[in-house]
């Protein structure tokens, strides 16, 4: 049932271009999308149900609101939607799977800039996006990847490490004379130290070195070796022959790179390509990449996918352009689908607009480029069918496993593993964590905030939580219980299932150091060797369950804070003090607000916002 609130919500909003987010009952983002007409294309959502698509019949029962942004083109909300979609990571959309873990090189804006290796998580981007704001001269970074391979990333830092002498160092730098001395990467002739100053080392000197790291990473190796034979030549005219040898080196050890790169069905034109081959198995998705530069593969990446199913495959393909190319990647002159993709016009116009020049985007049916094509895909389902075998070797062995060691008669479908936790023995909370067929279900996560357990007592705790979950009819048993503890703990909860009528529910615990599984009715614990796949397993429920609750804590200790500031302000009573928490939801956010958003909360004139902006302001606090 869609809410009156969202049905009367679209009803407002305009036939413009733009982008929309439906968000769940807590406020969580589960989709984004653009459209040309906001209108038009939201309302699509709010169709029977009957004639939707399994996919859109879950997002509209979970959808409770709606945001939209206004943009003046399809082009502009295409590029926020992808913005959005990495700030979020909706559960409804295509996208990487486990995109905040791949790799990817950042080359820094600064005058002197540094080669950093980093993942692509919302962290480390809202920490850049800190750092470009502190420091302006960090505004012109580049980003190359994401790749898929870690050890080959650190390889290729090793390598630009010893060709190209960037400096390592993360000390701000202006041009001034460092009054600290050079550090041993000049001595070994890894940097050219331009903490010397600008009178040592210029920065026209530095950026044209950068220049060669950019073309390496981009894979232009011959331009990037006619720029380093011009060097040389120039070097030994001058009769700088130590330069000149340096330089020779430098070739030397790039030809020996190149001859490593494989030639491509002996291309007749040394072109830049991307092939992109979509792969499917079951419900499982993953997009091949063979990167080609100058008519050689210079590598091949696998991105699995997750939000996949059920879409089409021209609706994926586009999603992933999207999600890879708006990444910092620069996208080659053409690009060499498997399938053709949705919106194929507007993805070339924001890939021009993004990279600067023509990109074309083509579905080959014969020639090269059709051969080259099905020798991505053949690689790309030989790839998806090992890891899916892999996966299975991890989730579903080690469920064998349990079932054999607690004795069930099949592999356990549902686990639920339980922590307590305390501060110091108050505000005592338990939580429940799921896994489904061997992987976390977060939408089926619990807290239990303990209200009657005499405080530090954990196993009266332990048994409060469990009586309570028991008495959730509406929620699926579990075919297993793990509990975090030893002995007294696995009979605190047996007492506890008996007592609710759960008998027959088997329950087992995993206590710490040294790591021991306890059975019911086992005199002595089972002690797994720490390369087991199955102890690995009940180690992740356990201590999911126990992060859980930490969270939880945080948030409980962030709210007493506030409350203790609050509560020395004059005129600011519970019911404030519980809008303002409800409004801003952290101490940090509001004394963030200015005045005239404090006097936005229900409940706060004018007067008592600025009362209360002076107080948290003017050292009163």
């Amino acid at each position: 049932m869609i809410p009156e609130q969202l049905l009367e919500k679209v009803k407002q909003i305009p036939a413009s271009p733009g982008v929309y987010l439906f968000k769940d009952a807590v406020g969580r983002v589960i989709y984004v999308g653009k459209a040309v007409s906001l209108r038009q294309r939201v309302r699509s959502y709010l169709a029977d149900a009957a004639t939707l698509s399994p996919k859109l019949k879950a997002l509209q029962s979970k959808m409770r609101d709606i945001d939209y942004f206004v943009t003046d083109s399809e082009v502009e909300a295409l590029i926020l939607e992808c913005n959005l979609i990495k700030e979020y990571r909706p559960r409804y959309n295509v996208n990487l799977r486990d995109d905040k873990d791949y790799p990817c090189l950042r080359l820094t804006g600064e005058l002197y800039p540094r080669l950093e290796y980093l993942r692509l998580s919302q962290k480390e981007a809202r920490r850049g996006a800190r750092r470009a704001k502190a420091d302006k001269n960090k505004s012109g970074e580049r980003f190359f990847g994401p790749y898929t391979n870690a050890g080959a990333v650190r390889e290729t830092m090793r390598l630009l490490g010893k060709l190209f002498p960037l400096r390592r160092c993360r000390q701000p730098l202006t041009g001034e004379p460092s009054p600290h001395r050079p550090c041993l990467n000049y001595q070994m002739r890894r940097c050219l130290a331009p903490c010397r100053g600008a009178q040592a080392v210029s920065p026209e000197e530095y950026g044209a070195l950068v220049k060669q790291v950019v073309l390496f990473l981009e894979g232009r190796q011959t331009e990037l070796e006619r720029d380093l034979e011009q060097k040389m030549q120039a070097a030994a005219e001058r009769e700088h022959f130590e330069e000149a040898a340096r330089i020779r080196d430098q070739l030397l050890a790039l030809r020996q790179v190149a001859a490593r790169q494989q030639n491509v069905f002996n291309l007749k034109k040394a072109t830049d390509q991307d092939v992109l081959a979509l792969v499917r198995e079951g419900k499982e998705a993953a997009v091949h990449l063979f990167v080609i530069r100058e008519g050689k593969l210079l590598n091949q990446e696998h991105f699995r996918l997750t939000g996949a199913a059920g879409e089409s495959d021209a609706d994926t393909l586009a999603a992933f352009i999207k999600s890879y190319y708006s990444r910092g990647g620069r996208p080659p002159k053409e690009i060499i689908l498997s399938h053709p993709a949705s919106e194929k016009e507007l993805l070339q116009q924001w890939l021009r607009r993004t990279a600067g020049y023509r990109v074309n985007i083509v579905v080959p049916t014969r020639g090269d480029r059709r051969r080259l094509l099905a020798l991505a895909r053949r690689n790309g389902e030989l790839k998806l069918r090992e890891e899916l075998q892999q996966t299975w070797q991890r989730e579903r062995l080690p469920l064998a496993e349990l079932a054999q060691l607690a004795g069930l008669q099949e592999e356990p479908g549902r686990i639920e593993g339980y922590d307590i936790s305390h501060l110091q023995g108050s505000e005592a909370v338990g939580s429940m964590v799921v896994f489904e067929q061997g992987q976390p279900s977060k939408e089926s996560y619990r807290l239990f905030h303990l209200r009657h357990t005499p405080p530090g007592d954990d196993y009266a705790a332990l048994q409060e939580v469990l009586r309570r979950r028991a008495r959730r009819n509406e929620w699926p048993l579990p075919d297993l219980i793990l509990v975090d503890g030893g002995k007294g703990q696995l009979k605190a909860a047996r007492e506890a299932l008996n007592q609710a009528g759960l008998q027959t529910l088997p329950v087992i615990s995993l206590a710490k150091n040294p790591e021991q599984i306890f059975l019911e009715g086992a005199a002595l614990p089972v002690i797994l060797p720490a390369h087991s796949i199955l102890l690995q397993l009940l180690q992740r429920i356990r201590d999911e369950a126990h992060r859980f609750a930490l969270d939880y804590h945080r948030r409980l200790r962030q709210r007493s804070g506030t409350i203790s500031v609050l509560e020395r302000i004059p005129g600011i009573g519970p019911k404030r003090r519980s809008a303002l928490l409800q409004h801003f939801g952290s101490l940090e956010a509001l004394l963030r607000a200015s005045p005239e958003q404090i006097e936005a909360v229900p409940g706060f004139s004018k007067v008592l916002a600025e009362t209360l902006y002076q107080h948290l302001h003017g050292g009163n606090v």
